[in-house]
């Protein structure tokens, strides 16, 4: 069945089924490395990383989706509405980086503050395409911790704030895998 005849619905549907676990899986590889690199990198360092790592976080995704069977690549799949609609809203999260970015020449310790929360904001509409709860979890827990380990341990901004990111990561990950789908 093609796009042009399957309903919104019918793609919906379709979405809904899906693994989902190929881009969290990058984000968590992504943020684990910042972490990483928050320990043993100089100030310059840390910020590249973080720029680096998250910003790559959609190319790592296609390269785990082969891993998970999600194959973000395969021309055989036929379009999807709603995987445009994640595409736009991690494009939204992509362009947040021109808040993060004054910021972070004002004060480079505010980069985890600013990315983590701000490209964590693309899972809401997750919650509402696929129905469950996990989208809006992940995005209020994100932002809460985030800030709250921002203003608890300023002298390790680039380290605690990933660490905790990949923690929000690991647990939704567990909540994708065990959610139930109808088929």
């Amino acid at each position: 069945m093609t796009q042009l005849t399957r309903t919104l619905e019918e793609q919906k549907e379709e979405f809904k089924r899906a693994k989902l676990l190929a881009t969290p899986i990058a984000g968590l590889i992504a943020w684990f490395i910042v972490g990483v690199g928050g320990i043993f990198l100089s100030s310059t360092g840390k910020v590249w990383v973080l720029f680096l790592a998250t910003g790559s976080i959609v190319y790592l995704g296609m390269f785990v989706s082969k891993f998970t069977g999600e194959n973000f690549l395969d021309k055989t799949r036929p379009k999807n509405t709603f995987d445009i609609l994640f595409l736009f809203s991690a494009g939204q999260a992509i362009l947040v980086y021109a808040i993060a970015i004054p910021f972070f020449l004002v004060d480079y310790s505010s980069l985890p503050l600013t990315v983590g929360i701000l490209t964590g904001l693309m899972w809401l509409p997750l919650t509402w395409i696929i129905e469950h709860w996990v989208g809006a979890f992940h995005a209020v827990a994100r932002t809460i911790v985030v800030l709250t380990l921002w203003y608890l341990l300023p002298q390790h901004r680039f380290v605690a704030i990933p660490f905790a990111i990949v923690v929000i990561y690991i647990v939704t990950i567990l909540i994708l895998m065990n959610r139930k789908v109808e088929y």
